[in-house]
């Protein structure tokens, strides 16, 4: 999934930013809920915001209340120290989907932002036609179209590219990319992501330099 981190702890943050991505989450991070609510209002890709209560600006709960408003089919995740029953039930009253009390392990958040992808699976689930800009991709139909000009991708071409369209704007490294393109039981290297990209840049024509090169990190479409 794609996840927002709203924690200003950033030792916790920085920890849950590393355990999510081994588990193959893209993982976004904001240490006040500002930022958050700027980074949630405007990534369009984001499903799950975790969010801290204890935020050096405004409260995790009055980001919770304009993120509901502004985005309803977000799931939000609150973290808290609070453990009363009055403290939950103004979380949840606040939009939060779930609340997990800290210190908790990371096995327990897991579990329950896997329980939140199930339970959104259904009024939640992406349309299945993606476009930024000239670039369409449907995913039933397995057409691409690049401009006026439909043209025909191999599997783990389609696949990258659904992955980048998915997150417009955004850099996703070549290990992200490898697990959304390639079977778990597929022996690459992050080598195959280089080769791939080349392939899909040069079937898109013009349109493949919207696929821009991070150095050092991976790659990003250009939403502009």
């Amino acid at each position: 999934m794609h996840l927002l981190v709203v924690e200003d702890d950033e030792r916790l943050s920085r920890a849950l930013r590393r355990l999510l991505e081994e588990d193959r989450h893209v993982v976004d991070v904001a240490a006040d809920g500002e930022t958050g609510l700027a980074i949630a209002e405007d990534g369009a890709g984001i499903e799950v915001v975790i969010l801290d209560i204890g935020l050096p600006d405004i409260s995790g709960l009055e980001v919770a209340r304009r993120l509901r408003r502004s985005r309803s089919e977000l799931a939000i995740l609150i973290l808290t120290a609070r453990d009363t029953v009055d403290d939950r039930v103004t979380g949840l009253d606040a939009g939060a989907d779930d609340y997990l009390v800290k210190p908790f392990a990371y096995e327990e958040l897991a579990a329950r932002l896997r329980a939140l992808s199930r339970r959104s699976a259904g009024p939640r689930r992406p349309t299945p036609v993606l476009e930024v800009g000239p670039i369409s991709l449907d995913e039933t139909s397995r057409r691409v179209t690049a401009g006026d000009r439909e043209i025909d991708l191999s599997p783990r071409e389609f696949s990258l590219l659904e992955c980048l369209l998915r997150h417009p704007g955004q850099t996703l490294t070549r290990d992200q990319l490898l697990d959304q393109a390639w079977p778990f039981s597929v022996a690459v290297t992050p080598n195959a992501v280089d080769a791939y990209i080349h392939y899909l840049r040069t079937k898109l024509g013009d349109l493949g330099s919207r696929i821009e090169t991070v150095r050092g990190v991976g790659y990003r479409l250009s939403d502009a």
